[in-house]
Formats: C-alpha cells, structure tokens, sequence
C-alpha cells in the first residue's frame, strides 16, 4: 500500500505539488534556523552569550519566537495603502521560494530541470526590488520611502554585476540549465568554476550581499539614519515574513554561489563521492558561505551611499567586463590549439 501510493505520487501533478510544499516548508525552516545561527554566530565572535535559554543550548528559540510573533497584533498606519502595505511581504517572500524549484540539491534532485534555470533565477529575484517599493510606498511613512527608494536603488544597480558574472559561468558551461553547471564542474575542485574565474565569483559573492541588504550593505535598513527603513512600520507575522524573505534570499544567494562556482553538489575529490547522498556536500558548502556572510555582518562597518554606488557601478561592472575579454579570448585560444 505504501509503495504503491509512492508511486502514484511521482507522477505529475502531485510530485511538483508534494515537491513544491516539501521547498516551503525547507524555506521557512531555513529562516528559522539561519536567525538562530545568526544569534549564534555574533555572539561567538562579539564574546557574549546568545539564545541559551529556550531548550538544549537555546536550539529552541525560533520556536519561541514565531510563537511571540504570531501572538502579536500585525498594526498598520491609519493613511497605509493596506492592499499594497499587506502584499509588499508576500512580493519579497516569493522570490526566495520560487527559485528553489530549479535548484539541484544532487543528482537527480530537482524539482523542475529548466534549461533556462539561470535566466529564471534573475527574472525571479527581480521581483524583490518591487516588494521593497510597495513595502516604502504602502506605509505612507517618510522614513520607509526613504528605505524603499535605497533598497530599490540598491538592489537595481547591483543586479547588473551579478548579472554580468553570470556570463563566464555561461560561456564556460554552454548552458543555461544548472544541472548542466553542475555537471560541467565534475571531476575534482580543480575544475570548479571558481577558479577560471575568481573575480567573477568575488562580483557575485559582493553582489549577493547587496541584493540581500546585509552588512555593509545595509543602507535601506540603516538603524541610525532612518530606524527601521522600509519595514519600520510593520508588526507580527507582517514583519516576521519581511525577515523570513531576507534570511531565506541569504541562504538562496548562498546556494546559488555553490550551484554556479563551487560545484553544486559535487565532492571536491572524485572519491568522496556520496552518489545520492550527495545533497550532503552541497548543504555544507552552503552552510559555510552562508556563515561567511554572517561573519561579515558583525566585523565590517555599514558604507555610505556613495560607496556602495562607486563599488557597483566603478570596480564591480568594470572588473566583470575585463574579465569576460580574457574568458572569452582564453576559451579561443584553448579551441583553436
């Protein structure tokens, strides 16, 4: 009976429908337990002690949490846009739950095999700029347009330099699909992406913190010039959501880094190899830039606009541009010897 009712669901519908609750439920579950190891993490490197009261070591503290914000009244100001004030989180929620329907976990472990998977990754975290707007604009609040209007400035003018490090992945692999990334880099780490092209990774490591908002590139969140940015105005779940898209879209950028530059699921050394448990390589990878994010967040300083606009638009753009010129005359020298 049991064999049976598993098979009837890996037919479609059912195994995207089984599939796709299975990634929700991974999605919230990340963002509880990334705000843990984010407690965790700062409170090691700023010797103090974190969550240590609720359960075994405080390992039940995102319980506790989502239990006190669940309890909360979710408030709204009284000249809010509500329809737009109330969509704003769903609109940052989708995009860090969409784009792990095309990421492989190992192999044969995904959800939806699309041969344009990379185009669909930055299609789809666009959307996050415009749940940033509609948060700034449906609060009616000078202190979240504010936010908003960094945010989206923020996240638009990064979005061109992870979106030209995409290119050398793309030449190198000949795909768009990022099974075929992965597979590209079989073999050993030294066949990893993030060698060949290392400024490359660095843009997209950069970039990713930027469209993540995170130290130093907090600026649509800054505490000391606009309090709470463009979700100062949210409460409860409303606000729980915003914070659960955040930690979720760091773990995302963290996987995608992985996916596209460190070889996905694939061991450094070919006899490491898990076969089907290797999902496990790939966890621990992400979890380790993951941290590596985390780290930055409690030992670098927030930039100023200035800054963060010169580092995009004046290092960033012009690095990946001057190495897509040595990929692509690397790749033309190597075919035509």
């Amino acid at each position: 009976m049991v064999w049976t009712v598993v098979e009837y669901l890996n037919y479609e519908p059912w195994r995207f429908l089984v599939s796709f609750a299975a990634v929700l439920f991974l999605v919230l579950n990340i963002a509880g337990i990334f705000t843990m190891a984010e407690r965790k993490a700062s409170a090691y490197i700023q010797l103090r002690y974190g969550p240590n009261r609720v359960g075994p070591r405080g390992l039940l503290q995102p319980a506790a949490d989502v239990l006190k914000l669940f309890s909360k009244e979710n408030l709204s100001p009284n000249r809010a846009d509500l329809w737009i004030f109330l969509a704003a989180p769903i609109a940052m929620f989708i995009p860090a739950a969409a784009v792990w329907l095309v990421m492989p976990f190992a192999p044969g472990a995904v959800i939806v095999d699309l041969n344009i998977a990379i185009l669909f990754f930055v299609a789809i975290t666009s959307i996050g700029a415009l749940g940033v707007i509609m948060a700034g604009y449906g609060s009616r609040s000078a202190f979240s347009l504010l936010g908003a209007l960094r945010g989206a400035a923020q996240m638009i003018s990064y979005e061109v330099p992870l979106i030209l490090s995409l290119l050398g992945v793309i030449m190198l692999a000949g795909s768009l699909s990022l099974v075929d990334v992965v597979n590209a880099q079989s073999g050993g780490f030294w066949h990893w992406y993030f060698l060949p092209l290392l400024p490359m990774f660095v843009v997209f490591y950069v970039a990713g913190l930027a469209e993540v908002k995170r130290v130093p590139f907090d600026l649509p969140e800054g505490e000391s010039e606009i309090v709470g940015g463009y979700m100062v105005e949210y409460s409860g779940m409303t606000w729980a959501m915003i914070q659960a898209s955040e930690f979720a879209m760091m773990g995302l950028m963290a996987a995608m880094n992985v996916t596209l530059f460190l070889g996905g699921w694939q061991p450094p050394l070919d006899f490491l190899d898990l076969g089907a448990f290797n999902w496990i390589w790939f966890g621990l990878k992400t979890a380790l830039l993951t941290f590596t994010f985390q780290w930055i967040r409690w030992s670098v300083p927030r930039l100023r606009m200035d800054q963060l606009m010169d580092l995009g638009w004046k290092i960033l753009v012009p690095a990946c541009l001057v190495w897509l010129f040595v990929v692509a005359g690397a790749m033309l020298v190597l075919q035509g010897s």
